[in-house]
């Protein structure tokens, strides 16, 4: 065989070689929920800590210490949608993981509002963002219910 027909041949074996890794790559919905869920869980135990007792102090008048609290936890939630983002979606799944991921990014500006509102020291501008908080919430879960996320769900109290 003369090598200007080992060429063509040798091309298709790396080209061939190389499409395995890409099949083997490909992220399914359950590879995808096993990935995320530790980054979640790690940002739901911390979140846990972070807002412990701030309903209190809301009550008590100490909005200060509440806002910074909130702050915190928005900060914390900012550096998970980072990770998430770092995650391959499933092909499948990409349009609604993207929108899933829009939906935490509001989740972070409405922490934000929220802390902004108590700094300034307006309780009721806060309570109206806990609101939205809450709505935001629940049009993320519904969006990825499929996914069976355990610590991936928002659960704002």
């Amino acid at each position: 065989m003369s090598s200007m027909r080992k060429l063509p041949l040798a091309v298709f074996f790396v080209v061939l070689l190389g499409a395995f890794p890409a099949f083997a790559a490909e992220t399914t919905r359950d590879s995808y929920v096993a990935a995320v869920e530790p980054i979640c869980k790690t940002n739901t135990e911390a979140n846990e800590k972070i807002l412990k007792g701030v309903r209190a102090k809301v009550k008590a008048g100490k909005l200060d210490a509440a806002a910074k609290q909130f702050f915190n936890a928005a900060r914390a939630l900012k550096r998970t949608r980072a990770q998430l983002l770092q995650i391959p979606k499933p092909a499948a799944d990409a349009v609604r993981l993207t929108k899933w991921l829009g939906y935490v990014k509001r989740e972070v500006e409405l922490f934000e509002a929220v802390a902004r509102k108590l700094a300034k020291g307006e309780a009721n501008g806060a309570q109206k963002m806990v609101v939205r908080l809450i709505s935001n919430a629940r049009q993320a879960n519904n969006l990825v219910l499929d996914f069976e996320f355990r610590y991936c769900k928002f659960q704002p109290s």
